[in-house]
């Protein structure tokens, strides 16, 4: 019943890419020190999440880009102040994501008279 609904199912979609995300985030924090690695990132949410018939549907997960950044004397562009502030806006679109869906299950279940439960 709920992925039939807009709302839920873009909220669905935001917290996928905020996961997908993270993980490449945490996989360039793992990389700092590698001489040559190449700090990616995922496109934004909304640039992903707009398809082109005007429909709002989350086809698949997009391919990490590399980021443009300074690059060390070494070859690596991990900056790990960088990372840290990506992942702080992670967690807050993942946190947002969960908000919605719970505000959403709420409203829903007080519309069936299940309010309580």
């Amino acid at each position: 019943m709920f992925e039939k609904l807009e709302l839920t199912r873009m909220a669905q979609g935001l917290a996928a890419h905020a996961g997908a995300r993270l993980g490449v985030i945490a996989q360039n924090i793992a990389h700092a020190d590698t001489p040559g690695f190449r700090a990616k990132d995922l496109p934004a949410f909304a640039d992903v999440f707009r398809a082109g018939d005007g429909t709002l549907e989350l086809r698949s997960q997009p391919k990490p880009v590399a980021l443009q950044s300074p690059v060390d004397p070494n070859g690596n562009s991990v900056a790990l102040d960088d990372q840290m502030r990506r992942m702080a806006e992670i967690r807050q679109s993942h946190e947002m994501a969960l908000s919605i869906y719970r505000s959403t299950s709420a409203v829903l279940r007080a519309a069936l008279g299940r309010g309580g439960q």
